[in-house]
């Protein structure tokens, strides 16, 4: 018999955090089925500025985008569309074993009413004015919660797990970034996003991780990318103890880890790291680097990142020649400056602008997703696990962990012109506080009197 969520189920989901795209909800009750789980809820914008109601499916320059995905093309709805883009896409280029495409199951309209009502006070107001969960959806994604055990597997409440939002791991260096634009070649995206986001005044501080450090495979940059992603968490860094947030924010970000946040948290780390008050924190951030360094995904990360050979400003033109309009990149530069650079882009066939609009939004996805690595300290004499093994020499410790990916949202086509405003303003920000020097260096790091 088919499980249909109704306004009566509604209670016993939680509210776990949310991104731009979906709410996630945690299961706090009994049913068997249901535990160890999480629910996506699929949001819509409130301005309507978007795919009207969500609940199409795809348009058609999008099906013949994916048109090498049957399921994905075919898909009723855009959900489920998305639900195949991740066992379909995302899966075989991750690793099957990091990543949950989830099942969908269905829900009535009063339970999505319910579930919005009952999370409300703890949403962030800025996730609440941008939008509210989609009301004409009738089905949502059903995972395995990444933050936590499967229940049974130990005697007590033993699990903390580490949820990372990486970031673009490499430099550009694609022909088609112009001249005014080249800063892009040598600092990363995320160091000048942060200045945006500080100009705009969506962050206090501007964070000093650096996404090149934790892909850099060497233990000493990674241990320092971690420390850095602890200080200043923003959206990029949270911590779970049993499935309950004790480092980060929920639904948007915690700009920087209080004395008094760090206290709290050494004290939770009592019944997972052996050792004495003081030096735990230290210890569980070694943890992690140690075991981010020793298992390699973030390799296998980077090349699908790395699907994205043209930057940007390659792609958008590549985007104008699929959706069959005139580009209107060129149609802002002068016929000498446009045909030099980007004639090669619009001489191509359809079948390659495809391809490089596909690849560029397969790497949109793996530069957003995030990393879940749970933990769980490993008892004396117990040999038999099925996770990985990480042992903390600084403690004498050993510990079961197992890594996941999670938010392989599908970016939209019409998202391509989106992100192309984007970059033109990041740089221009960045460039302008550059020049001014008034809050950053030239290496993106805030400047201190």
């Amino acid at each position: 018999m088919a499980v249909v969520l109704e306004a009566k189920d509604a209670g016993e989901w939680t509210y776990r955090g949310e991104g731009a795209v979906n709410l996630v909800l945690a299961y706090n009750g009994t049913r068997s089925d249901f535990v160890g789980k999480v629910l996506r809820i699929q949001k819509v914008p409130r301005n309507g500025s978007e795919n009207g109601n969500g609940y199409l499916g795809l348009t058609n320059q999008e099906c013949i985008l994916w048109k090498e995905v049957n399921e994905i093309v075919s898909a009723p709805t855009r959900e489920i569309a998305q639900h195949y883009f991740v066992q379909h896409v995302m899966c075989p280029l991750l690793g099957p074993g990091h990543v949950d495409a989830g099942i969908s199951i269905q829900v009535t309209q009063e339970f999505l009413e319910t579930v919005e009502s009952n999370v409300l006070s703890q949403r962030p107001a800025w996730r609440v004015d941008a939008a509210k969960v989609n009301p004409l959806c009738d089905s949502v994604m059903l995972m395995s919660d990444h933050s936590m055990f499967p229940l049974g597997m130990c005697k007590e409440a033993c699990s903390i797990s580490v949820e990372i939002k990486p970031k673009c791991g490499f430099l550009p260096h694609s022909e088609f970034i112009t001249e005014d634009n080249a800063v892009k070649k040598s600092v990363t995206r995320f160091q000048m996003h942060q200045a945006l986001k500080l100009n705009q005044g969506k962050i206090s501080e501007v964070s000093a991780y650096d996404p090149l450090d934790l892909f850099s495979g060497s233990r000493d940059r990674v241990r320092k990318a971690i420390n850095n992603l602890f200080k200043t968490p923003q959206n990029n860094f949270r911590v779970f103890l049993d499935g309950s947030l004790i480092i980060g924010g929920l639904g948007g970000g915690a700009d920087t880890t209080s004395c008094e946040v760090g206290k709290a948290f050494e004290n939770s780390l009592k019944h997972v790291i052996q050792a004495e008050e003081g030096m735990r924190t230290q210890y569980f951030l070694e943890l992690i680097s140690k075991t981010v360094c020793s298992s390699e995904l973030l390799n296998r990360l980077l090349e699908v990142q790395k699907l994205d050979t043209t930057d940007i400003e390659g792609a958008i033109h590549a985007y104008y020649n699929v959706i069959s309009q005139p580009c209107m990149v060129c149609g802002q530069l002068d016929k000498d400056q446009s045909s030099k650079r980007y004639n090669s882009l619009h001489s191509m066939s359809m079948e390659e602008s495809l391809k490089i609009v596909r690849d560029y939004l397969i790497a949109a996805t793996a530069k957003d997703l995030s990393m879940i690595i749970s933990f769980r300290p490993r008892e004396a004499g117990n040999v038999e696990t099925p996770y990985s093994i990480v042992s903390l020499e600084s403690t004498n410790q050993s510990f079961d962990y197992k890594a996941s990916f999670i938010d392989l949202d599908l970016k939209p086509l019409e998202r391509i012109e989106y992100y192309y405003k984007l970059d033109q303003q990041i740089v221009s920000c960045y460039v302008q506080m550059v020049k001014s020097n008034h809050q950053l260096d030239h290496t993106g790091s805030t400047v201190r009197a």
